[in-house]
């Protein structure tokens, strides 16, 4: 049995929409997703210089290769975000939102700004870490 602890110190500040620290025992599969950009399954850019419709098209990818891997969103564990500099994370993050729904159980977040990613009109990159027992 896998048994995942969601760490969040009394004695720290309350996260909003994500977790200090996940603690994971057991036998269980881990999924590392490589970073995911914008692209649809034709490969056009979704969303050129939008990063709300960027960090939609990024999440949806995201599913898909949960879905791929028989698993869901609320295993992963781990997000790291890449913003090119200049965009407003609150914008992704109300994606994020939508998308994570109600679950009030969040995952552990890095938001990093870059200069730039693998191609200018990338505007956000999300690579993931999901645990399936």
């Amino acid at each position: 049995m896998v048994k995942i602890d969601y760490i969040n110190p009394h004695n720290m500040a309350r996260p909003r929409g994500y977790s200090h620290a996940i603690s994971v025992t057991g036998s269980h599969r881990t999924i590392y997703i490589g970073g995911q950009n914008a692209i649809d399954e034709k490969g056009n850019l979704i969303g050129k210089d939008s990063l709300k419709k960027q960090t939609k098209q990024v999440l949806t990818n995201i599913l898909k290769v949960l879905e791929k891997s028989d698993a869901k969103l609320e295993n992963v564990v781990k997000f790291n975000i890449y913003l090119v500099q200049g965009q407003n994370p609150q914008d992704g993050f109300e994606v994020f939102q939508q998308i994570w729904g109600d679950n009030q159980v969040y995952p552990t977040i890095t938001v990093l700004f870059v200069a730039g990613l693998g191609h200018p009109d990338w505007l956000v990159e999300i690579d993931a870490v999901a645990i399936v027992p």
